[in-house]
């Protein structure tokens, strides 16, 4: 491996965990700063997709603020564990990568998935051209769940 490749790889490593932190922090103006100005974030469950950093944050802000189902309070924190990064291809203009996530509530797992990424450069950093979520499944109380 070139050292162009291993600088990639810990650029990409770094918007992973920004994205995350901002996550956790509900900081949806720094997780739509992770992504390029054409940056899609889809969902599985037939939402359609956000595309670019204003509709991506205007979009989760809608989410996190609309109705909830009686009893079910929102979380108060929540903790995002990412693991099993994989490069799928690292190419000077182009990075495919995929993990797995395990979302913790104040009820302790809440659900759990995949994530499946391209990123691209844009300046000094690497960008979501594209994150696609895929929940795998909801805890039987989650907090989270649409």
């Amino acid at each position: 491996m070139q050292m162009w490749e291993l600088e990639v790889r810990e650029s990409v490593r770094q918007t992973l965990a920004d994205y995350t932190a901002a996550t956790d922090r509900f900081d949806l103006g720094a997780l739509a700063a992770c992504f390029g100005v054409e940056g899609v974030l889809e969902f599985t469950g037939g939402q359609e997709p956000l595309i670019g950093p204003e509709a991506i944050e205007a979009g989760l802000g809608a989410a996190m603020g609309g109705p909830r189902d009686a009893g079910r309070p929102a979380p108060t924190f929540v903790r995002h564990h990412v693991a099993s990064v994989r490069f799928g291809w690292v190419a000077a203009d182009r990075v495919e990568a995929s993990s797995y996530f395990a979302v913790y509530t104040d009820i302790g797992l809440d659900h759990w998935g995949r994530y499946r990424d391209v990123l691209v450069p844009v300046g000094e950093r690497w960008l979501f051209a594209s994150r696609r979520i895929s929940v795998d499944a909801f805890a039987k109380d989650s907090l989270m769940a649409q």
